[in-house]
């Protein structure tokens, strides 16, 4: 422990007066690449990635772990929402890790480098540099700066030019859409909320290297990664083997379930609405207020966030914010104005206009997204027809 203590106070005193790399590792030292599997939480389902330091001559057993944040920060919450939380870099012994996996039932494989004792001590003395209070935050994104995409840039920084991916190994270039769907259930709350929030920037594919986004595309990429026209991967063993775990949530709790329940109402009450020449003002009132409610969440996370991946979201063609206003016309029938008619005309060529970007692949939206715009449909049309056949809106 006394060797262990002077030796990360010896690096701290170097990287914090001149980041120097005087200070080194012993010969059995070693690096190497950690990889979690998935967890039930939305924010485990991707996995995560991490560096291991091991050094018996020096009792050194360490990781270093891009992504982590701290609860107690100031407005953690607000920040989190409009994406200007700052993130952190760690290190945590390697038991406490290894155990935090295992209460979490998530697989861990590792990956030893190959190498040189200067190499080695390079990389650690960039990582305790990032470690020093100036340096450890971050502004964390999803898709370009998260606990993944940190592992290659810390190889590409201490190891130079002769560290070099190969990509041959990669047939299908996958959307960042496609990419997050990998590990996600569609018929999850989850899955359905990344759809809703996310925009059409995550529908272009991504190259190889923006794949790196995540953690098991950075263990794929560095079985086929050279340094010095060499493997850098020189071993590979799993520390712990435990199988991922499907997301199967009984029925009656999946959002397949519940939107279906919506439109097989919506339909009923429709019908019944048409036979009887009434219209159910608190059903339209909800739906108004629903996707109007929906609407001003999206341009939030569009226009009010630094978050990348919510731009140009065009849910937000079915989830139309003034809808939260008109939901309060429509209340009362006798007092619906005129001009009501032209906005149904444009809330219906609206969801049309979602089906088309749907088609030509402009934005790809969830599945599940069917049943909502069907009900929607149903009701628009519905009420177009009441108000012009059954009341006459006021002007």
């Amino acid at each position: 422990m006394f060797r262990k203590f002077i030796f990360f106070l010896s690096l701290l005193f170097n990287t914090f007066w001149g980041y120097s790399q005087n200070v080194e590792l012993s010969p059995l030292s070693k690096i190497s690449l950690l990889t979690v599997g998935t967890g039930e939480d939305l924010a485990a389902k991707f996995g995560h990635s991490a560096i291991r330091l091991q050094d018996p001559a020096l009792g050194i057993d360490e990781v270093y772990g891009y992504g982590t944040y701290d609860f107690e920060d100031p407005n953690f919450y607000l920040n989190f929402t409009r994406g200007k939380l700052s993130y952190t870099i760690s290190r945590i012994p390697f038991k406490y890790f290894d155990y935090s996996y295992q209460q979490e039932k998530r697989w861990v494989r590792e990956q030893d480098l190959d190498l040189d004792l200067q190499q080695r001590t390079a990389i650690v003395v960039f990582l305790e540099h990032n470690l020093l209070p100036e340096n450890k935050k971050y502004k964390y994104d999803f898709l370009f700066d998260n606990c993944a995409t940190r592992i290659p840039m810390v190889f590409e920084k201490t190891l130079g030019s002769t560290f070099k991916f190969d990509y041959n190994y990669l047939k299908n270039h996958l959307t960042f859409r496609e990419l997050i769907r990998l590990k996600l259930n569609p018929n999850t709350w989850s899955n359905f909320g990344i759809d809703l929030a996310l925009g059409a920037v995550i529908d272009r594919k991504a190259t190889p290297y923006e794949h790196l986004f995540l953690p098991i595309y950075v263990y794929q990429q560095m079985k086929h990664t050279t340094l010095n026209g060499k493997p850098i991967v020189k071993k590979e063993s799993v520390l712990l083997d435990i199988p991922e775990q499907n997301d199967n949530s009984p029925l009656y709790l999946t959002p397949a379930f519940w939107l279906g329940l919506l439109l097989a109402f919506v339909a009923w009450a429709t019908f019944k609405d048409y036979k009887n020449g009434r219209r159910t003002k608190w059903l339209d009132f909800s739906l108004f207020m629903l996707t109007g409610l929906s609407g001003i969440l999206i341009l939030f996370l569009w226009f009010g966030t630094d978050h990348l991946a919510t731009k140009a979201n065009y849910n937000t063609l079915w989830a139309f914010a003034p809808n939260a206003i008109i939901g309060f016309l429509i209340l009362k029938e006798e007092e619906v104005p005129k001009w009501i008619n032209f906005y149904l005309i444009i809330l219906i060529g609206m969801l049309f206009f979602t089906c088309i970007l749907w088609m030509f692949k402009i934005q790809v939206f969830s599945i599940l997204l069917i049943l909502v715009i069907l009900a929607l449909a149903i009701r628009y049309l519905f009420l177009l027809y009441h108000f012009k056949n059954v009341i006459q809106p006021k002007k």
